[in-house]
């Protein structure tokens, strides 16, 4: 089969379980071969081929609504509805999307980029439909990580307090990106294990479909059933919150697969499908992976591995995460805090020389940041790293618990800016816009790892206030320094051209280097301002800046308009009185595009050329006049 030439998953009823297999493996052939070339994200893709294709098998997409909580995994799903053709365009600028994508099929009928949504969204769908007295299924597919997530708990709440019956796929593969940890997976740990039940249950079930009888028999042996369940199950959580279970099924037996979801399907009540998936299935590399490694890879080489680019430069991330190390053999009140994304935030070290002091609380953000407070309170000196995109779930344990306390945490606000290839629910431009309104916070973008190690000392030697450090996705070269090293809050710094300029121009973080060099390269009479201190700002140095010099400025930003450093210096003028006006570049009040970094930022009008016109503009009009 040519999987260019699917249209729509109907093709898959006139298939028997041998070519249904023989499609798979071709569809995970295809997956490997074309994440390559273009990145993306393999494991959870490769662990999901079975199952997505018995769903289109069982289901009539779209009137039946299949959707993924987060989104990252559905590459299976918009192969069988007609997208394989795109994928050399996958993540890249005006390209087929990573995640399932309203505007690209009518068979994506949610979009997410986050995870433990999905339920909550299917509750809503159920109820709508039922209202309207329409009829078809509802199947949210969730992996065993994002099930523990707030949200979800709250829908499954919900979900069992209702007659609305929806189909829950529980995707469980034992891993979120890195190892799932917490109860719920030791729950699903003893379902797993408990094989002397299943059998017994499987036993049972045969048995009441023989003859007239069933039901009957049914009703009188209940007792024992219930008392077979608790025997060899510790809890029974989905049944206890209302819905049936039926699992755990093998994800990579398509028969099997099939037979359960039309039991499912024909079910009167709200069912929860456990699945048990290999992550990474059909690549070795991907399944021997335990740290999440290949749950988003950049392109590779399918034979070896390894990727095809490298650099010898440290990530952000990592450098951070290195100088919170070496705080924390120094200081044992030190702690580390991440919701499920130890690798991400480069935090693999901490974990594995200080574990009894770091805490995967997993995807629960909310949690992370309460859970910080109370350490916080109970005078430890957390550290949290949280990515930008992710952090405004957790708007308001930051508001409420940490900053109306004012308490002392060092937050790292990861892969701030525009994140590139995941797009619009990744890129993290909000940040800035709704965390500087709070009270009581310090938030710092250093421009480079000398600046970044240094606020982090600053931190721990003056333990006394919400912290919050923003730093870029990427790479630089590292710069280790002395435990003594440290800044003064809200302090900006002149990089260059302190004296005979005609032009000034207001950055911070990794822009400020980029413009440097821009600066440099071409020549230009500019002074630039590293706003390191986003909050405080540098009142003294802001004053002189727009009270007493009258030569042109540019407040240079690559996050929304809306919120931003610039609009803080509007504030600031107009409250005292300054009549001043300004160039602003920033994104405007839209979502970004997904593709290359620099591809966005162009079609942005926030890139360095963008940036270059405008210097050439302002100092030629001061030319001219």
């Amino acid at each position: 089969m040519d999987l260019n030439k699917i249209k729509d998953p109907s093709f898959l009823m006139e298939m028997n379980i041998d070519e249904l297999n023989e499609l798979a493996y071709k569809i995970r052939q295809f997956i490997i071969q074309s994440v390559s070339k273009t990145g993306g994200h393999l494991s959870s893709n490769l662990g999901i081929v079975e199952l997505t294709i018995a769903l289109h098998y069982v289901f009539n997409s779209p009137k039946d609504k299949i959707f993924f909580d987060v989104g990252h995994q559905s590459y299976v799903h918009k192969i069988l509805t007609g997208r394989a053709k795109q994928f050399p365009t996958l993540r890249q600028f005006n390209g087929l999307s990573g995640f399932q994508k309203r505007c690209e099929s009518k068979h994506d009928v949610w979009e997410a980029g986050h995870s433990s949504t999905a339920l909550s969204a299917a509750v809503a769908m159920a109820i709508a439909r039922d209202l309207n007295h329409e009829y078809f299924d509802v199947i949210p597919v969730i992996g065993d990580g994002a099930v523990v997530g707030g949200e979800s708990l709250e829908a499954l709440n919900h979900l069992g307090s209702i007659q609305n019956k929806v189909i829950l796929i529980l995707n469980d593969n034992q891993m979120s990106i890195s190892k799932s940890t917490g109860a719920m997976n030791n729950f699903l740990n003893n379902i797993r294990i408990s094989n002397t039940y299943n059998r017994m249950k499987d036993d049972y079930r045969t048995m009441l479909q023989k003859g007239k009888l069933g039901e009957g028999v049914y009703k009188a042996t209940k007792y024992l059933k219930d008392f077979v369940k608790h025997g060899f199950l510790d809890d029974t959580i989905f049944e206890d919150f209302g819905m049936d279970y039926l699992g755990p099924i093998d994800g990579h037996n398509i028969g099997e697969l099939i037979r359960v979801l039309n039991i499912a399907k024909t079910n009167k009540k709200s069912v929860v499908v456990h699945v048990v998936t290999e992550k990474g299935k059909g690549y070795s590399y991907a399944e021997n992976d335990k740290e999440g490694k290949w749950h988003g890879t950049p392109p590779f080489n399918v034979k070896t591995g390894n990727v095809l680019t490298s650099t010898n430069k440290k990530s952000w991330s990592s450098i951070v995460s290195d100088q919170v190390f070496q705080w924390m053999k120094i200081d044992k009140d030190v702690t580390a805090i991440t919701p499920a994304m130890m690798k991400g935030s480069a935090m693999d070290n901490l974990f594995k020389v200080f574990p009894e002091r770091c805490f995967d609380v997993g995807i629960a953000e909310e949690h992370a940041m309460t859970f910080a407070a109370g350490l916080s309170i109970s005078k430890k000196k957390p550290f949290i790293s949280v990515y930008s995109s992710f952090i405004q779930r957790a708007y308001d344990q930051i508001n409420h618990d940490i900053a109306r306390m004012k308490l002392p945490c060092l937050c790292s606000i990861d892969r701030a800016g525009i994140v590139g290839e995941d797009g619009p629910t990744h890129h993290g431009v909000f940040d800035i816009g709704f965390l500087t309104p709070i009270p009581n916070i310090v938030y710092f973008a250093p421009k480079d790892a000398k600046e970044l190690r240094t606020y982090v000392n600053t931190c721990f030697t003056n333990f006394n206030k919400p912290y919050f450090l923003r730093i870029p996705r990427g790479s630089i070269d590292d710069h280790p320094v002395d435990y003594h090293n440290t800044l003064k809050i809200g302090t900006w710094t002149i990089e260059c051209r302190e004296e005979n300029y005609e032009l000034t121009i207001i950055c911070y973080g990794e822009n400020v280097m980029r413009v440097k060099n821009m600066i440099e390269e071409n020549h230009l009479p500019i002074r630039l301002i590293n706003a390191r201190f986003i909050k405080p700002i540098d009142y003294n140095m802001v004053h002189t800046i727009f009270k007493n010099d009258e030569k042109p400025i540019i407040v240079y930003e690559t996050v929304l308009k809306t919120g931003s450093l610039g609009s803080i210096l509007l504030t600031y003028c107009n409250e005292n009185r300054i009549l001043r006006s300004f160039e602003h570049i920033a994104i405007q009040d839209h979502f970004s595009k997904q593709g290359k970094v620099n591809e966005i930022l162009e079609d942005e009008h926030v890139d360095i050329k963008s940036l270059l016109l405008k210097c050439e503009e302002l100092l030629n009009g001061k030319k001219e006049n």
